[in-house]
This record gives C-alpha cells, structure tokens and sequence, in this order.
C-alpha cells in the first residue's frame, strides 16, 4: 500500500537529495508588502530549486498575514509545486508548516482544509491534545504528519524536556522521548515522522535509538544554527535516508537560490556517504 513516507523515499531516490526547501516569504524580503509579492518570491523559489528539492515546506503563517489573499497565493503556490512535479516526472511532496493542534471535530476542518483545499500531501502537528487530535489528519495513508517532538527553538525544554514517568515501570524519560514512543507505536500506515530540530544533536541520538525508521523533519540548520555534518551523523537511519532538512533562508537570500539548493543538496550526500 502506498503511503505518503513511500512516496518521499521515492522523491528521495529521483533527486538524491534529503533537501527540503522552505518557503518562508517573510515581508522584509519582498518587493512590496503584498500576497501577490509573496507569491512570486515562492514562485520564483520553486522554479529554480524543483531539481534539488526532496519536498517543499511553505510556512503558512507568512501566507495567512495577508488575509484571504494569502491563503489564494499559497494554494497557487502548491499548485506550482504540483507542476513543477509533473514536469519532472516526479513527485515533490508539499509540508505545510502549520502547526496544527486541536479536538478531533476541529482536526478534521483542519485536514481537509490541508489536504483537500490546499492539496498539501502532509502537514505539522502538535500532539499535546493526544492521539485523537491526530486521527483526522492519518485516516489516508497517503497523507502524512510531521508531530512536534523536540523543536529547534530556544524554549523548547520549556516543556518538551520535562521528565515523565515511564510505562511499565521503566525509569522517568524527557516528555520529547515519550512522544517519540508513542509516535512510534501510532505510525501504523507509514504516514507519521517527528520534527527534530538540528539545535539538539544529543536529544536527536536519543530519539533516533527511540524510533529508528521514523522520518524526521530536522530544521534548524543555518540561520537557528544548527550544524548540518552534525545533525545528520545524529539523525540518518542506517540506510541513509530518514531526515528531510528545511532550510529557508539560507537559500532564498542568496544570490543564486538554484546554485544554494545544489550546492546544500550535495553537501548532504557526501555526509549520507
């Protein structure tokens, strides 16, 4: 059965590349304060670095500031990711950085807002409100999550390394290792990773041993100052796949996006070899 991890791998394989190219159209880069600007700068993002892109992760919050505007440029923009796809003959996954978390009936507006409106192919999750805030969004195995685990912000240890009492009467873990755990055992169509920020190489090691086929969605890299040789010596599956690495500005503010992606594209492969 097809799942949206199958899907990845495959893109993974097409491009050999674990690059995810962030779409993060903040107003200071753009030539006016509009949804139309911030569509071209996506768009022009996306023609230049499809090749090298393992997936694309547009940050909905840099649309949504717009108004309905907003939410019009970023359909537009998955839809040139969908183009962008064909032309290649390759699928490229869309991450819609959204962040989403809530009760079960509001998680299926969610989903479908995600998926059937927009036509994402996976989005971003905060499992504090527990499984059945998760379920509207993996009930099609070919659509999948990301569940926030242990974020490259600053504050992350705020919560995500609180102690909590371990099952079955193992010793007391960080509450990110438990979400790890439970992800785990929820991910039974292939269709649930982790994000892992690169800022945390050892919370990393710890959640690779916890969930070691899992995908992780691992920002941080560049501008937070996450190290890349790093974070994926911590965070490569034997097979030296299972980490898609956003990075956002590090490409859209250089002079050559295209050469940025491919450049970044082949630093991961020698630190995969």
């Amino acid at each position: 059965m097809e799942s949206f991890f199958s899907f990845l791998e495959k893109r993974v394989d097409d491009c050999s590349s674990l690059l995810c190219v962030g779409l993060d159209p903040h107003i200071s880069d753009l030539k006016e304060p509009t949804a139309a600007s911030a569509l071209d700068f996506c768009l022009t993002l996306v023609k230049q670095t499809a090749p090298y892109a393992a997936a694309f992760k547009p940050n909905a919050a840099f649309f949504e500031v717009f108004g309905p505007e907003g939410w019009t440029a970023l359909k537009q923009v998955i839809e040139a990711i969908d183009a962008e796809s064909k032309r290649l003959g390759s699928l490229i996954p869309v991450v819609l950085d959204a962040k989403r978390g809530d009760i079960s009936s509001t998680a299926e507006a969610y989903a479908k807002s995600a998926f059937d409106s927009l036509g994402a192919h996976c989005i971003t999750l905060s499992p504090y409100l527990g499984k059945d805030s998760i379920d509207p969004f993996i009930q099609n195995s070919e659509k999948g999550v990301f569940l926030l685990c242990k974020t490259s912000n600053p504050g992350s240890g705020d919560l995500q390394d609180i102690s909590v009492v371990g099952a079955d009467g193992h010793p007391p873990l960080p509450l990110y290792e438990h979400v790890a755990q439970l992800a785990q055992s929820w991910n039974t169509k292939n269709n649930i990773g982790l994000v892992v920020g690169a800022t945390h190489i050892e919370a990393t090691k710890r959640i690779r041993a916890t969930a070691p086929n899992l995908w992780f969605l691992t920002p941080g890299v560049g501008a937070q100052g996450g190290e890349l040789e790093s974070a994926m010596k911590a965070g490569l599956r034997k097979d030296g796949k299972g980490m898609l690495i956003p990075v956002s500005r590090g490409i859209s503010r250089a002079a050559n996006p295209a050469k940025a992606a491919a450049e970044l594209r082949d630093e991961m492969l020698v630190f995969r070899k």
